[in-house]
């Protein structure tokens, strides 16, 4: 079973590990070349959370901090 606590970064942190515009990361959610999960929402936009597991296997890393 997954660990419930598991690290979720949002679409801004991803976008800044990863040296791109957080409309890139969006882009990449949407097109499903980057997993993430998505999070109820009020407002126009759609909310997002990546896995920081699911960010470490796409640098190919064990760990990011």
């Amino acid at each position: 079973m997954e660990q419930l606590n598991e690290s979720l970064l949002t679409v801004r942190e991803v976008a800044r590990i990863l040296r791109v515009d957080d409309t890139t990361v969006r882009r990449w959610l949407k097109q499903g070349a980057l997993e993430g999960v998505v999070l109820p929402h009020v407002n126009e936009r759609q909310a997002y959370r990546v896995k920081r597991d699911t960010l470490n296997k796409l640098l190919g890393q064990s760990e990011v901090k």
